[in-house]
């Protein structure tokens, strides 16, 4: 059995677990019984309710806005050519965040607040290509400089607009920088455009393989890499301005779930892709369990948890793997 084979076998039953999980605690616990007639149909008392009307809606969502994380985190890596590289570092979540936070002030509903977050995500994404690109030729050193500068000034506006806000709004805006999936998040656009992305990212993958090589040999090999990275950097940022949509500004994710994958072995991006879209997706579904339930009633910003979780697990694998070479 290959390594490959056995490292997606992991990462489903993780998923399994992870959404079983996510289903069953709570403040009101479901037995794994009462689960199985939930979706048999013959249980439609208040189980039926917490599951199909509260729990699978939020499991559905973090799913989605932690694959979505991870896969931009992947791509960005290639495009960049920077290990540190995340799906925040190009300004796209500093931009969802001044719009969202802006619609908070005006005490908007939450249609009116996903709405401006996106246009806020997208209007920095054609800002910093925008600028990036110029009247020349752009690179990756001049679209990171260029995303890093952005990033600064929508964080400026951040902590003007929270300097500012009002006692009754600051509660709402801290915990949707860090990470909020305790509403009625539209779950249906993130899988949407998950499955978008996955399709869109397999069907280039073994050109990312030779990009990340470099833009003369991907010449040489046939790859025309500037058409290709205008490819990746539409799509990352597209991914990224959905998750920040959906859940806010969760970090880590797209950072180290893809370095994890690597110390473990997975390179090939025709299998590196559809495995972090797997472990970002669980990764996060864990985090938001715990975020709503270890401290219950009281829950906590999901974006804590992800650190929690992650930083251990990817420094016990960092250690392992050096030891190994």
């Amino acid at each position: 059995m290959s390594r490959t084979t056995i490292v997606f076998g992991v990462l489903f039953a993780a998923l399994a677990f992870s959404c079983l999980y996510a289903l069953l605690a709570g403040t009101v616990r479901i037995e794994l019984s009462q689960l199985f007639a939930v979706f048999g149909g013959s249980e439609t008392g208040l189980p039926s309710r917490i599951v199909l009307e509260l729990r699978l809606p939020r499991a559905l969502s973090a799913f989605s806005v932690g694959a979505l994380l991870a896969l931009a985190g992947v791509l960005l890596q290639v495009l960049l050519r920077n290990p540190l590289a995340d799906p925040y570092i190009l300004g796209i979540s500093g931009g969802a965040a001044v719009g969202a936070l802006g619609a908070m002030l005006l005490s908007s509903g939450r249609a009116l607040l996903n709405a401006s977050a996106m246009i806020g995500a997208l209007l920095s994404m054609l800002l910093v290509f925008g600028i990036a690109h110029g009247h020349g030729s752009w690179s990756s050193t001049r679209l990171l400089l260029t995303g890093v500068v952005v990033a600064a000034g929508w964080a400026a506006l951040v902590s003007f607009m929270l300097a500012v806000a009002p006692e009754t709004n600051l509660r709402g805006m801290l915990f949707w920088l860090m990470g909020d999936l305790s509403y009625d998040a539209p779950y249906a656009w993130g899988l949407g455009m998950l499955a978008v992305g996955l399709l869109a990212s397999m069907l280039i993958a073994r050109n990312l393989n030779i990009l990340v090589r470099g833009d003369l040999q991907a010449t040489a090999l046939g790859v025309n890499a500037k058409v290709l990275r205008v490819l990746v950097y539409v799509l990352a940022s597209a991914l990224c301005a959905v998750a920040v949509t959906i859940g806010g500004t969760i970090g880590f994710i797209g950072l180290v779930v893809p370095h994890m994958l690597r110390l473990i072995g997975v390179t090939d991006h025709r299998s590196l892709i559809p495995a972090a879209a797997l472990l970002g997706g669980s990764l996060l579904l864990s985090a938001d369990t715990l975020a709503r339930t270890v401290m219950a009633p009281q829950q906590l910003p999901v974006g804590v948890l992800t650190a929690m979780l992650g930083v251990p697990l990817f420094l016990v694998l960092l250690y392992h793997g050096a030891r190994k070479r």
